[in-house]
């Protein structure tokens, strides 16, 4: 039986990791990964939702400098619609 803290939460097959408003989804060992960053966020009762959200395709190619990493970059409200996009870009680019 696994650790419980060794498992991540997934998305359609691939792992989510969160360090405090970022979200990374896809695996490191891939040539891409979408990095999710909560840039607004409004509080509803006792839950905090998010509002605007950065998407980013980066590359995890160690030898880019940092503005080359980013390949395609938009913004959407709410966090769903930010990683069902960021999904679709990964699919798309780890296709190729």
């Amino acid at each position: 039986m696994a650790d419980k803290n060794s498992q991540f939460l997934t998305y359609k097959g691939k792992p989510l990791v969160r360090c405090g408003k970022t979200v990374y989804y896809g695996n490191m060992s891939d040539p891409f990964v979408v990095c999710l960053t909560i840039q607004t966020d409004k509080k509803l009762e006792d839950i905090t939702l998010s509002e605007k959200v950065l998407i980013q395709l980066i590359s995890t190619n160690p030898e880019l400098r940092p503005k080359e990493k980013i390949i395609k970059k938009s913004e959407k409200v709410g966090l769903f619609n930010a990683l069902d996009l960021g999904a679709v870009w990964l699919e798309r680019e780890l296709k190729k």
